[in-house]
């Protein structure tokens, strides 16, 4: 429901039809709080009523139209005040005119096509409003995915000559916002005294485009493999569950306004605090009601055969040989 004052004349009301039970998702402001709205996925109808009611019987409310508007808008914060719509529409409920008596009017946006997920960022913002008498009622989207055809894993390695050979992998390189990012760290040659490794995950929103491009990096988590020096042969295991985190699905060329991507980025802190870096893009995704089973079976071989693997093939490769034979 969205409620608000018309003047000392009228006051106004927005009521969705399905409000009762219609979930509702956490979203954050751009202050930083999180607020829960109704949620809504692409292709869904978005269908209400607005309730007019007069202050004082017997008194008119003269009008020039009342209209109600479903917006899709993308705001860029360095760029304040110029909305990019991607999505505009309107339904007109009455003509100019007066009102003697309170009102209910009801109005259906049929299968809306909201093709981008919410987003609040550092630099931009991605709405979907209903808008009456330039009074806002958001509401949240959802893009939801089914799981990805080809999800290879990732192998890497770090090394420093003569002084540092890692090898490390995990065991896809696409993982819904619910997932478990598993890996295993091989250390090959160690002749530096390593005293701390870690891998943060980290979101990168770019906006603006040309020479006026902006990056804002922003680290959402931090996971401690291990504190103390390896030795040459060890092996550690990863496992991270993402669930825990602020994640939204990764966005590439919004509208041509935005991305946000993420990476998974390798820490090592020797005993002189130098730093070494291995940075690898991993692509997130909202994952569905509906998954195909049959991928989702050869995803849970493939994480079943990756922990016990070793560092020559992954799991994944093993997996395909097994349903291919």
């Amino acid at each position: 429901m969205s409620f608000f004052s018309f003047g000392q004349s009228a006051e106004i009301d927005v009521v969705l039809n399905d409000a009762e039970t219609r979930k509702k998702a956490e979203h954050k402001t751009e202050d930083g709080k999180k607020d829960k709205y109704f949620l809504f996925y692409d292709g869904e109808t978005v269908s209400g009523k607005v309730n007019v009611t007069l202050k004082n019987p017997g008194k008119r409310l003269e009008h020039q139209g009342i209209k109600i508007e479903f917006v899709g808008q993308i705001e860029l914060y360095y760029d304040r005040g110029n909305h990019h719509e991607f999505v505009s529409l309107v339904k007109d409920l009455a003509r100019p005119g007066e009102i003697t008596q309170s009102q209910t009017f009801d109005f259906e946006f049929t299968h809306v096509e909201k093709p981008y997920e919410s987003y609040t960022g550092q630099n931009v913002k991605l709405r979907c409003c209903l808008l009456l008498f330039k009074v806002s009622m958001d509401i949240v989207v959802h893009t939801l995915s089914t799981y990805p055809e080809l999800n290879s894993s990732i192998k890497m390695e770090v090394g420093i000559e003569d002084c540092l050979h890692i090898e490390f992998e995990y065991n896809k390189s696409k993982y819904h916002l619910k997932d478990v990012i598993v890996g295993k760290i091989y250390f090959l040659l160690v002749r530096i005294k390593i005293k701390h490794m870690e891998i943060d995950i980290i979101k990168r929103e770019t906006t603006g485009t040309g020479p006026s491009v902006y990056h804002e990096n922003d680290t959402i988590a931090k996971y401690e493999i291990m504190d103390g020096a390896p030795v040459r042969g060890e092996s550690i295991p990863i496992r991270l569950f993402l669930a825990g985190y602020d994640l939204t699905p990764t966005m590439r060329d919004i509208n041509k306004k935005f991305s946000v991507r993420y990476y998974l980025n390798l820490v090592l802190i020797d005993e002189e605090e130098r730093r070494y870096f291995k940075q690898q893009e991993i692509t997130l995704w909202r994952k569905g009601d509906v998954v195909r089973k049959s991928m989702s079976h050869q995803a849970a071989i493939a994480s079943q055969r990756f922990e016990g693997s070793a560092a020559s093939e992954s799991a994944l490769e093993q997996a395909a040989k097994e349903e291919s034979g």
